[in-house]
Order: structure tokens, then C-alpha cells, then sequence
């Protein structure tokens, strides 16, 4: 067996974004903090300029500051999460008049905003093909995109997909869906909710998603592959939730069986 040598400092950019880490995480360096600009890093830490922003984009990369442009560099502010989970289709809610979102941001004193760029007939993604039990290479979902904003800040990106044979003719090909929204619409075709299943995953976001939820770099997102069963036990509406990491938490209180 070789013995180990000894390991490899970490570069001078990393061991200066450790450093300002620490003290954004001791709150040394508050919320708001502007930033010494690259040149005095450089000069308080001993390093190349280069290096300072290296450290700097570093940080930017976890999330915990933020560029703007001709200010400067600041720590950022963190924001009350959304918190979204098993209650979201909670019957009791519906009695607020209010859908699961706007429900979240009255709770938090922000004013809701929900926009519906596109409903159309298309072949589904293979995820929820296989979840829906539909054909992945016939147009046989409607899918809904749902855009959600908080004080008119992005929040969530929402794709719906429900059977076109089932859609086809109904409010669910329009935006306003009416009383108790898309589930209350696809009740009256039958469909009770009465099991759920989330697949939540963590992952960067694509180019269109960093553009409609004005994410800074570094910034993930959560993902969730929302099923919705029936009273038979069928599947009847798939939801891909694409969330801000950085404003939105996940809670789930479950039954044990």
C-alpha cells in the first residue's frame, strides 16, 4: 500500500470564496453587504486581480452574492420560501376560494400572479407518457404552461398534461378553468382526487427556464413530477413543477401506514 502524500492546497480563488463564505455564513458580511471590488480583494488578500474574480464568480456560482451592474458586487438577501407539499390539494383549502398558490402568497402578504403563455395539443415527453399512460408518438396530451409570480417577481414554472380526449371541448383548453381550477374541471369528468405521487430532483436549469424565473448564476432548480390518481387508482393529470431552489421549500406531512 502507497502511502498518501500530502494533499494539494486549494487554489488562491477558492481558499478567498471559503473565506468570504465563512463570513457571509456568520454574518460577519450581512444580507445587502456590498462587496470590497476586485482590485481591493486582491490587494487585501496578496492575490492577482484575476483571482479576486475568480473568487467572486465562485460565490456567485453557490448563490450567496449577487452582480449588479455598475454597483457592484453584494451578499445576497435571502427571501422567505414558497412551501409547497401534500396540503396543496387538500380539500379544506378549497374553501378559501383561493388555488394552492394564492393561498401561499396571501399567507406570505404578496400579491399572486399567474400567467398561461401557451395551452396546446402536442406528444408528450416520455416521463409522462409513461406516467399518464398515454402514447409518447401521438399528439395525445394537452399540455398547459403556467407561469407564477409573486409581486411580479418569477416563482414557478408549471407544465400540466391531461388526456386530449379528455380535454378536448371542456375549460381545460382555457386559461380560466372556472370554479376550484383544473381539478374541479377534471371532477366533473369523473376524476376524484384521492392519491398523489411526487418525484422530486434538483438540477440546473435549461436556458428558457434561467430566462422565466430570472435566476442568477449558480441558482438550481427543485423539480417535481406531480402524478394524480383517482379514486380507481387511474392516473388522470401529470404536472412538471419547476421551482426557484432559492425561494422555495418542500413539506410534506404523510401518514405512516
Amino acid at each position: 500500500m502507497t502511502p498518501s502524500g500530502p494533499s494539494t492546497p486549494p487554489p488562491p480563488s477558492r481558499r478567498i470564496a471559503e473565506e468570504l463564505r465563512l463570513q457571509i455564513e456568520s454574518g460577519k458580511l450581512r444580507s445587502g453587504d456590498k462587496l470590497l471590488s476586485e482590485r481591493a480583494l486582491a490587494e487585501k488578500y496578496g492575490a492577482a486581480r484575476n483571482t479576486a474574480r475568480e473568487a467572486v464568480r465562485l460565490l456567485a456560482e453557490q448563490g450567496l452574492v449577487t452582480a449588479e451592474h455598475g454597483r457592484g458586487v453584494f451578499v445576497r438577501e435571502p427571501r422567505r420560501l414558497f412551501r409547497f407539499g401534500s396540503d396543496r390539494y387538500s380539500i379544506k383549502n378549497r374553501e378559501t376560494g383561493l388555488t394552492p398558490f394564492r393561498l401561499e402568497a396571501k399567507r406570505q402578504g404578496k400579491t399572486a400572479r399567474i400567467d398561461v403563455p401557451s395551452i396546446t395539443r402536442e406528444k408528450p415527453p416520455a416521463d409522462v407518457a409513461e406516467r399518464l399512460k398515454v402514447n409518447a408518438d401521438e399528439e395525445s396530451v394537452v399540455h398547459r404552461e403556467n407561469h407564477y409570480f409573486a409581486d411580479d417577481e418569477p416563482v414557478q414554472i408549471v407544465s400540466t398534461y391531461i388526456r386530449w380526449d379528455e380535454a378536448q371541448g371542456t375549460l381545460l383548453m382555457q386559461a380560466k378553468t372556472g370554479k376550484d381550477g383544473i381539478y374541479g374541471r377534471l371532477e366533473d369528468l369523473g376524476h376524484v382526487m384521492t392519491r398523489v405521487r411526487d418525484e422530486i430532483s434538483a438540477r440546473m436549469p435549461t436556458p428558457a427556464e434561467a430566462s422565466t424565473l430570472g435566476l442568477p448564476p449558480g441558482v438550481p432548480v427543485l423539480e417535481v413530477l406531480h402524478t394524480s390518481l383517482d379514486q380507481d387508482g387511474t392516473p388522470f393529470e401529470v404536472s412538471r413543477y419547476v421551482h426557484r431552489a432559492d425561494r422555495t421549500g418542500l413539506l410534506y406531512e404523510l401518514p405512516v401506514e
